[in-house]
């Protein structure tokens, strides 16, 4: 993105391509209003209030009605991006839209840069970079628990807490650095058992957000989920229970599920994203290994393991062999024992191991959807204890993590310098890569070389 840009006035379609029943255009840089003034027939826009909104039309340059339309006026600095913007609300036809931004193009505005609005808004200092990425996860989002953690981050909670860390590692750094401008007086200003100790708690809370990535990348992306097992152990039947619909092909014939069927499934508003698999032995012709073969990386890729067998078929000796063979590091795994209306007197406890405990083996009979829901909440509560509250700081932006850990290794550093008694001046380069990373998350450094990669991934309306 040209930088030297920024100061033209930009236009773009806000809303998502297609035909509906409304569709907004934006503006925004100083000449805005008088763009839209000069084509508005209705009231002078130069001489209203910001925050008003005016009907009228727009028409082109040869007086020709194009539609009419409503016109939001927001007078700078009181707006998205702390410039004029003006937003027109028209009929939600593309050839109407097309022929407004042709229009507002010849009078002087640009088409906007993917993000490019977002971006001024960070640019003028209207929110800082991490709150400008979740306007993109707000967007994006799917879920209620997604939508919590975009929000709580447009909100300025992540960031608080970043530059709360921040300021108090620069209070003690510049101490330090200020013991180098005295080096031949051999004093120290900082007190090095007071930073120790601040490294060691902002250490503990950088854990803290990156061990919640997991989650919050889950929550984010939606929990890939592997419904996996044996030929005929009821695995499809069970997806379509989950689903409540006839999603898969249940047949008594072994073997009927040859590619993976994905789906959908939302529980207390986390998203899981249902994978049915070919079932898993030996296989009978090319066809099926290459099914055998997809669901073993399904299997691999997958955050949570739904292991299906038949009660009937199966002995705790077989189960536990094809458990040894599928369970992977990092992957939570439930193991359903399915078919229970054919054999009521099973006993979890008949099955449980080293690797196996009693609390994640559920008894269910898929057919007749027993235990289903119970089924739903051990899912939900594989992934997450109690619901995403709004207070709550969950880390899920990929980027922000590659930034704390950095920053925690940077302060590691700091800590193993210290404890060999290195130079002052080693440290405070320890401690400034620390600032540095953190700096990334929130802007406040020089971040030239990310923005275009962050904002590029936006819609061209926001």
């Amino acid at each position: 993105m040209n930088y030297k840009l920024l100061d033209d006035t930009i236009v773009a379609i806000a809303t998502p391509p297609g035909l509906g029943a409304i569709g907004v255009i934006r503006l925004s840089g100083k000449e805005a209003i008088n763009i839209c003034d000069v084509t508005f027939k209705g009231k002078n826009l130069k001489k209203q209030d910001s925050h008003t909104i005016h009907f009228g039309t727009i028409r082109d340059e040869n007086g020709q009605l194009i539609d009419e339309v409503l016109v939001s006026l927001f007078v700078g600095p009181r707006s998205y991006t702390k410039e004029n913007v003006v937003e027109v609300s028209c009929h939600g036809s593309p050839y109407i839209l097309q022929q407004i931004v042709e229009l507002f193009i010849r009078m002087g505005a640009r088409m906007a840069q993917p993000g490019e609005f977002t971006m001024r808004a960070f640019l003028n200092g209207q929110m800082d970079l991490s709150q400008a990425e979740a306007v993109a996860d707000l967007i994006a989002a799917e879920s209620e628990s997604a939508h919590k953690i975009a929000m709580q981050q447009m909100r300025g909670g992540f960031s608080d807490e970043i530059s709360a860390l921040r300021q108090e590692l620069i209070d003690f750094a510049a101490l330090i650095e200020l013991e180098l401008d005295f080096s031949q007086e051999d004093v120290e200003f900082a007190d090095r058992t007071k930073l120790i100790e601040l490294v060691h708690r902002i250490q503990k809370l950088l854990k803290g957000l990156m061990n919640s990535f997991q989650l919050g990348n889950a929550i984010k992306n939606g929990i890939s989920t592997v419904i996996a097992g044996r030929p005929n152990a009821g695995k499809s039947t069970l997806l379509n229970a989950l689903l409540n619909e006839d999603r898969a092909i249940v047949s008594d014939i072994a073997g009927t599920t040859r590619d993976t069927i994905e789906e959908v499934l939302n529980i207390n508003g986390v998203q899981f994203r249902l994978v049915d698999t070919a079932g898993i032995r030996e296989a009978g012709d090319q066809i099926e290994a290459i099914g055998v073969r997809k669901t073993m990386e399904k299997i691999a890729a997958s955050t949570l393991l739904i292991y299906v067998f038949d009660v009937i078929e199966l002995s705790p000796e077989e189960v536990w062999n094809d458990l040894n063979n599928l369970l992977k590091e990092g992957i939570h795994t439930l193991v359903v024992a399915n078919k229970m209306d054919l054999n009521p007197y099973t006993k979890p406890e008949d099955f449980q191991a080293d690797n196996l405990l009693v609390d994640n083996i559920i008894t269910t009979s898929a057919v007749n959807k027993m235990n289903i829901e119970y089924l739903k909440e051990k899912l939900y509560q594989s992934v997450i204890t109690g619901e995403v509250s709004s207070d709550s700081t969950i880390v899920s932006n990929a980027r922000h993590y590659a930034a704390l850990q950095s920053a925690y290794t940077a302060l590691d550093a700091v800590l193993n310098g210290f404890a060999a008694h290195i130079p002052a001046d080693l440290i405070a380069l320890d401690i400034r890569h620390a600032l540095q990373y953190l700096g990334e998350i929130t802007g406040d450094i020089g971040v030239d070389d990310l923005l275009e990669s962050i904002f590029s991934r936006f819609c061209i309306g926001k």
